[in-house]
């Protein structure tokens, strides 16, 4: 059986592949090798699976190549369009910090314009106390005046009856003497009369200059009261909200401002116009309620040195990576990528607590601040403070660089708040409609 088979493969092979004799010859001698068809059958589809393999292997490559360079253009495609995007969070970052620059020097001025307002409101109320005194005075003073003229008044009656009744009877005896001395008495009589009565009335018009004076004072003092409750409105309100924002109860954080400035005493004291216990009036309980106002919006400008409401960086920078799980790990911070040494600044007043090596952190400062927060600047190049050191926002505390666990140069900034790790744009995004 598999003989006849094998003679019927080798006549079909040989139809297609006739044997062949490949002779070699020498100088001496000639030699031949004789190709059977299977051999050139095998021999023929070796070569078809090599060329068969080469052109599957070059459209394989090929292909990967043609898909390669696609997907590098659009690589680069969404490189450029990233690095575009991130020119423009830049240029809005630049924007907003000098927004936030803007709202810090009107801030401070609106802070001056109360505080020269509070001044003159105060002057404008002791002015107003002396004008009512001046005119209790000038009151009784009149009072005393009206009596005195009607008794110079009655008196100059008299004086007249006794003329007209003993004036013939004295001319009738021609005793002059008398009648001169009666004539003279009358006419200094008639003249203090006059006198007193040009003094009432000059007391009765200075007394209508000053009540007048007093309602235009009591005016410009409820325009004053308005502006000032109108300002503080505009400025307190913006905080309560940051600080809401971030997390925090405001009463709470005043609270605890107000425990460490207990102390007492000049312009945001509240005001006091009665010693004996009686009621101060709208315009003192109005007064009160404004430097009530400014005391909270004082205590808020201290408090917000305090807390993390500020970038680390005043360069341009690209935010590279945010809060919460990244790779599978929790990242607890934010990373902010720029030049190497790039300054990076405190954002809140504290006092530094770390500034050295620290495992994967790299080079790291810690600084703590109130309200049991904390701020950590991880991978710098370069420290510049101590521990122990107090330090202001604003204030340069390293350099950029690319120490500990990190894959280039960037910032990772932390802020804890009782241990934990929380968002730290939480702050800055906070502060953003108020700085």
């Amino acid at each position: 059986m598999r003989t006849r088979f094998a003679i019927k493969t080798h006549a079909l092979l040989e139809r297609t592949f006739p044997e062949r004799r490949l002779f070699l010859r020498s100088e001496t001698d000639t030699r031949f090798i004789r190709l059977r068809p299977e051999t050139q059958a095998i021999a023929f589809a070796g070569a078809t699976a090599v060329v068969g393999w080469a052109i599957v292997a070059t459209a394989i490559l090929l292909m990967d190549s043609i898909g390669a360079g696609s997907y590098r253009e659009q690589a680069q495609r969404d490189q450029v369009t990233f690095q575009h995007r991130l020119n423009a969070v830049a240029a809005e970052r630049d924007a907003r910090a000098a927004e936030a620059l803007a709202a810090q020097a009107r801030f401070n001025s609106a802070l001056a314009e109360v505080s020269a307002m509070q001044s003159q409101l105060l002057e404008s109320e002791s002015r107003r106390r002396e004008l009512e005194t001046g005119l209790d005075v000038v009151q009784a003073t009149l009072g005393a005046t009206m009596k005195e003229r009607e008794a110079v008044r009655d008196q100059y009656a008299a004086l007249r009856r006794q003329v007209e009744e003993g004036g013939a009877a004295l001319a009738a005896s021609g005793d002059d003497s008398t009648l001169d001395f009666l004539t003279a008495a009358l006419a200094s009589t008639a003249e203090e009369r006059d006198q007193v009565v040009a003094d009432a009335q000059d007391a009765l018009l200075r007394a209508d200059e000053m009540a007048t004076e007093i309602r235009l004072m009591e005016e410009k003092n409820d325009l004053i009261f308005r502006q000032l409750e109108e300002a503080m409105t505009v400025s307190v309100k913006p905080l309560d909200k940051m600080f809401e924002a971030a997390g925090m109860d405001p009463d709470d954080i005043l609270d605890e401002v107000r425990r460490g400035y207990s102390g007492q005493g000049g312009p945001l004291t509240p005001l006091s116009f009665s010693t004996r216990g009686e009621d101060l009036g709208a315009d003192a309980s109005r007064a009160n309620e404004i430097l009530n106002q400014m005391d909270r919006l004082n205590l808020y400008r201290i408090a917000a040195q305090k807390v993390p409401f500020a970038s680390p960086l005043k360069d341009p920078f690209r935010f590279t990576s945010g809060f919460g799980r990244r790779w599978g790990r929790m990242h607890e911070g934010a990373d902010f990528a720029a030049a190497h040494g790039t300054a990076i600044y405190a954002t809140a007043d504290g006092v530094v607590v770390h500034a050295g090596w620290q495992s994967g952190y790299g080079r790291l400062v810690k600084i703590k601040h109130e309200f049991g927060i904390e701020t950590r600047y991880a991978h710098n190049s370069q420290l510049y403070v101590e521990v122990g050191q107090r330090v202001s926002r604003g204030q340069k505390i390293a350099a950029m660089g690319n120490t500990g666990r990190s894959t280039g140069t960037h910032l990772h900034y932390e802020v804890r708040v009782g241990g934990r790790a929380v968002n730290p744009m939480t702050y800055i995004k906070a502060a953003n409609d108020v700085f």
